[in-house]
């Protein structure tokens, strides 16, 4: 097949996954399941049945959200099998590093690998035959030998990078934040290895969404600038480093938000005062925009971003389902759920 008709069949699976994506008010008939037996029983009747008729009893919104994340990894090695495109390539990483997050976190809580072993889901590995790497930190010791397993890989550095800072700060959060970056580098090296001009946008603004934040959560941990400049991937075509460079540079938080006022960014600034809500906000409302631009990515037929844009909508859809599991599984009312969803009417 040859990269044009490549693109062409991509982009027709694309809008085909597109059209099973579930609707909001099909999301609050789920969230509003008394129970985890009428959750299933409800997504029994979506593009996910086949899926969820697997789950052993006891059922738990864990075993619910891991089985879902299977799918979405079949979902997405397919298209970008389908693509062959670094970029599709790089954004697979994300679960891998989904798992690397889960062990490193667990080695430093000094869990077993008994403990940690139920959480792990080596579904991606087995498809792209990395099994081995996720295996090898699994069975390490303690955090040393974990970080010393992968060492070799192209993770190593950052997870040497992670672990330093954790023994700094003592802050758990750091490991989610440099092992997004190993996937927004990936991210990076693949948007400029394609020269498709189509991926620029919805690609940049991952990036940019990661440098942003990352700025932002330096800046809530209190770390000095060099250490926050440490978490910055330097290719951010809208965000430029000029303007990170001053966020940095910013005495609070709040005057570092405050710095996107004359960016493409500034709807996005939170008004809430205290800086954890500020933060979240602003989370929230990024990848609200995230997703409205992976929406957008079909408005032209047989362009290369909607093989992306269709990554993104299916990995927000699964995690609003992850959610909304833990959800029903927890008792929270389907109100409360329904806000914290990454989807619009």
């Amino acid at each position: 097949m040859t990269g044009g008709s490549q693109k062409v069949y991509a982009s027709v699976k694309a809008y085909s996954k597109r059209g099973k994506l579930l609707t909001k008010s099909e999301l609050q008939t789920l969230a509003e399941s008394r129970d985890l037996d009428e959750l299933i029983t409800r997504i029994k009747n979506t593009y996910y049945s086949d899926s969820v008729s697997e789950i052993s009893k006891p059922l738990t919104a864990e075993k619910i959200e891991s089985t879902l994340r299977s799918r979405l990894a079949d979902i997405h090695y397919s298209i970008a099998k389908m693509a062959g495109s670094t970029v599709l390539d790089a954004y697979f990483l994300k679960f891998i590093v989904w798992n690397l997050k889960l062990i490193l976190k667990g080695k430093v809580l000094g869990k077993s690998q008994e403990e940690i072993e139920p959480h792990i889901n080596l579904h991606a590995e087995e498809l792209i035959k990395q099994r081995d790497v996720i295996l090898k930190a699994l069975v390490a010791k303690d955090l040393e030998e974990t970080v010393a397993s992968l060492s070799s890989t192209p993770f190593g550095e950052e997870v040497a990078n992670a672990v330093s800072l954790y023994n700094e700060t003592k802050n758990i959060q750091v490991f989610d934040t440099f092992f997004d970056k190993i996937l927004i580098k990936q991210l990076s090296i693949g948007l400029k290895k394609s020269g498709d001009k189509d991926l620029s946008r919805p690609v940049s603004m991952d990036i940019d969404f990661y440098n942003i934040l990352s700025v932002i959560r330096g800046k809530f941990w209190k770390l000095d600038e060099q250490r926050i400049q440490d978490l910055i991937d330097t290719y951010s075509p809208f965000a430029s480093m000029d303007l990170v460079g001053r966020m940095i540079a910013a005495p609070s938080v709040r005057d570092a938000l405050n710095e996107l006022a004359s960016t493409q960014y500034r709807e996005l600034v939170p008004q809430s005062e205290t800086e954890i809500d500020a933060i979240s906000e602003f989370e929230h409302a990024f990848e609200m925009e995230i997703y409205r631009k992976a929406k957008a990515t079909f408005t032209r037929m047989f362009s290369s971003a909607t093989s992306v844009g269709i990554t993104k909508l299916t990995a927000f859809e699964v995690r609003n389902l992850g959610s909304i599991a833990y959800a029903v599984e927890q008792k929270i009312p389907a109100q409360t759920t329904m806000s914290k969803l990454i989807i619009e009417d």
